[in-house]
C-alpha cells in the first residue's frame, strides 16, 4: 500500500521539486547538546541514549566518508542519486557560526548533495545561524531547519528534561520565518503523562504557527536511559501499535495538504530497543497508517 497516495511525504515533495528521488543522508558532525554539557542540564532528555547516535563509541568518520557510505546504501536500496545532508546527531547549530559554515560546506562540496537538513533544538538557533542557513537557501540549495519540540506542553517537556519550553519554540519559528527558512517540527507521541489528545493539541499549536514540515514518531524506550529505568519499574506504559496508528492517522488527517511529512514513525536498533517491540518494524507501522487513511481519508481530510 502506497503511503504517498494519502500523505504529502518528503519523498513525494522532493520528487516534485527535483524531478527525481532525493534522500537524506544522516551525518554525525561531533556536536554536543546544552542539555548534556551542563549549560542547560546534564544527561540529556530522559528518553535519549546518547550512544545511540554512535553506538560503538568511536569517533565518527569524516563528513565526506559518511556521505559516501550513505550514498552506497541508498543507491542500492532505492536508486536515488541526489541527497540532502541531514545533520542529525545531537544539536547541529550548537557551535560558532564559522565552524558551522565549514562543516555545512564540507557536505555541500559533494556534487550530488543538493541541500541541508539541520536537526537542532529551538533554544539553539541564534539569528547568526539562521542568517547562515538563509544564505545557503539564497544560493539555490534545499534547506530545512528541523526543530525538536516533541510536545507543546511545558509540563510534558519538563517531565522528559528537555531544558526548554514551548515559548522558545515559538520564538525560533517566528525568527526562522523572518529568514524565509522552512521549518520541520518534530513531535513525539506517547510521552510520559501525555494522552493522545494532547498530541493532537500539540499538532494544532504547531500548525497555527505556519510550519512547512512535520516529523512524528512514537516514543521509544531504549537502554541506558532514565526512561528505561522508569519503564522497568512499571512507571511508564508504552503505546500499543493500534494506539499509535490511530493517533498518527488522526494527526495526518488534521494537517493541511501542503505540509510535508518528513517521517511518520521511527525505529531503533534491536540491541538498544526495550519497548515497544513493534517499533522495529517500520513498514508494518507505515502500512497500518496507510490502511487507516485509506479507510477514513488522507491528509487534510478532517479539515473539510
Amino acid at each position: 500500500m502506497r503511503l504517498a497516495q494519502h500523505v504529502n511525504t518528503f519523498g513525494r515533495a522532493m520528487q516534485a521539486r527535483f524531478g527525481e528521488k532525493v534522500h537524506k543522508l544522516s551525518i554525525h558532525a561531533r556536536f554536543t547538546c546544552p542539555n548534556i554539557d551542563g549549560s542547560k542540564g546534564h544527561g540529556g532528555c530522559t528518553f535519549c541514549n546518547n550512544a545511540s547516535f554512535n553506538p560503538n563509541g568511536r569517533q565518527p568518520p569524516s563528513i565526506a566518508e559518511q556521505i559516501e557510505a550513505g550514498r552506497r546504501v541508498i543507491r542500492k536500496r532505492t536508486g536515488a542519486r541526489r541527497y540532502l545532508a541531514y545533520f542529525q546527531a545531537y544539536t547541529n547549530t550548537y557551535a560558532d557560526p564559522e565552524l558551522l559554515r565549514r562543516l555545512y560546506d564540507q557536505a555541500l562540496a559533494e556534487p550530488d548533495v543538493v541541500g541541508l537538513s539541520i536537526g537542532t533544538r529551538p533554544d539553539c538557533v541564534p539569528d547568526a545561524v539562521l542568517a547562515l542557513l538563509a544564505e545557503y537557501r539564497q544560493r539555490g540549495h534545499e534547506v530545512w531547519l528541523e526543530l525538536g519540540l516533541q510536545s507543546a506542553f511545558d509540563d510534558a517537556l519538563a517531565r522528559v528534561n528537555r531544558g526548554h519550553g514551548f515559548a522558545e519554540y515559538v520564538d525560533a519559528v517566528h525568527r526562522a520565518q523572518r529568514y524565509q527558512l522552512p521549518v520541520c517540527t518534530h513531535l513525539i507521541v506517547g510521552l510520559p503523562g501525555e494522552a493522545p489528545r494532547q498530541s493532537l493539541l500539540s499538532l494544532e499549536r504547531v500548525l497555527a504557527l505556519g510550519v512547512q514540515g512535520l516529523k512524528i514518531h512514537p516514543l521509544h524506550v531504549v537502554r541506558n536511559t532514565l526512561l528505561a529505568k522508569t519503564f522497568r519499574d512499571g512507571g511508564y506504559r508504552p503505546l500499543t501499535l493500534a494506539e499509535y496508528v490511530e493517533t498518527a492517522g488522526e494527526m495526518v488527517r488534521r494537517t493541511p495538504a501542503e505540509v510535508v511529512f518528513h517521517r511518520l514513525t521511527g525505529t531503533a536498533e534491536e540491541k538498544l530497543l526495550l519497548a515497544p517491540g513493534w517499533c522495529q518494524f517500520k513498514w508494518l507501522v507505515l502500512n497500518a497508517i496507510a490502511a487507516r487513511l485509506e479507510q477514513l481519508g488522507g491528509q487534510g481530510s478532517a479539515l473539510h
